[in-house]
């Protein structure tokens, strides 16, 4: 193994979690970091670099940022509401994946990040959760130890707190999910009200590519009729599958074996609180590509 697919092994887990954090994204991530790992190979001074890991962060934070800034304009014309792309996880503990889910990627997580600046969002994340300290922090963004002291408390504070699902039991959450799923199945409307917090919030993200509700369904009588309503029209041998979406627990919908929809959640009080339903193909065509679900 030569010395940049050593540099590789070593860290992408590390480069891929930051991108995917930055830009919602998988397949915007894994191509950043791989572009990164190109980069790297080619620079001409490689050898008088004396940390690796730090400089490798740097580049992919600039490639983010960049091109965070160069995407505002399509998120700004995006049909309906923006949900990230989800990353689908079984219920098994994952040693190459824990890295990248020992910290909070919940849907509800990254579209609280959506509220930062490209250079805020940097700065937290690395402070927050990769444990920079703030004088390599400074020098991946090129802003002052202070300066970057100063963005990671203010965007902490915009942020407000972790929702509270994170620290929850995985499987308290998975039953609440079996719950909603069982309630689906039987058509038992009183089921669905019961897990369902009264001000509970739907959205969907079909990117204009997929029929959606382009705006946010409030409340869990009109999210039950909704869910109800499409239901009779789903095909007959739909397949629910109980996974870890963004590291909590939600469901993917297949119809022979494709990917359909991805379902996540936001819990509070052991009722859902929010579901988060990804039905864009283009957010989809990595799940579909890499994972069999029959």
């Amino acid at each position: 193994m030569n010395e940049i697919e050593q540099l590789y092994q070593d860290y992408k887990p590390l480069l891929f979690s930051l991108a995917y954090r930055m830009l919602g994204s998988v397949m915007d991530a894994e191509d950043i970091v791989q572009d990164t790992f190109i980069k790297f190979e080619k620079l001409p001074n490689r050898g008088s670099i004396t940390n690796v890991k730090s400089y490798l962060c740097k580049m992919t934070t600039n490639r983010c940022i960049d091109q965070l800034r160069s995407s505002v304009h399509q998120k700004e014309t995006y049909v309906g509401p923006w949900l990230p792309e989800p990353i689908v996880e079984d219920y098994v503990a994952d040693p190459a994946g824990s890295y990248f889910m020992k910290e909070s990627i919940s849907t509800a997580y990254m579209l609280l990040l959506e509220q930062l600046s490209e250079v805020e969002r940097a700065v937290f994340l690395l402070r927050e959760v990769f444990q920079y300290e703030y004088d390599e922090i400074a020098d991946i963004v090129d802003k002052s130890s202070t300066n970057c002291r100063q963005i990671f408390h203010r965007a902490k504070k915009s942020l407000g707190h972790e929702p509270e699902s994170f620290q929850k039991d995985s499987k308290q959450l998975g039953n609440i999910v079996e719950t909603f799923l069982s309630a689906l199945n039987t058509g038992n409307i009183s089921e669905m009200l019961q897990v369902l917090a009264k001000d509970a919030t739907f959205y969907s993200d079909g990117g204009g590519k997929v029929k959606a509700a382009v705006k946010p369904i409030y409340t869990a009588e009109r999210i039950t009729q909704f869910f109800f309503g499409i239901m009779q029209k789903f095909p007959a041998d739909y397949v629910f599958h109980r996974k870890l979406i963004n590291g909590v627990p939600g469901v993917v919908v297949t119809l022979e074996g494709q990917v359909l929809n991805v379902v996540s959640f936001t819990f509070e009080e052991e009722k859902i609180n929010d579901i988060y339903l990804v039905a864009n193909p283009d957010k989809l065509r990595s799940l579909n590509e890499h994972i069999q679900l029959k």
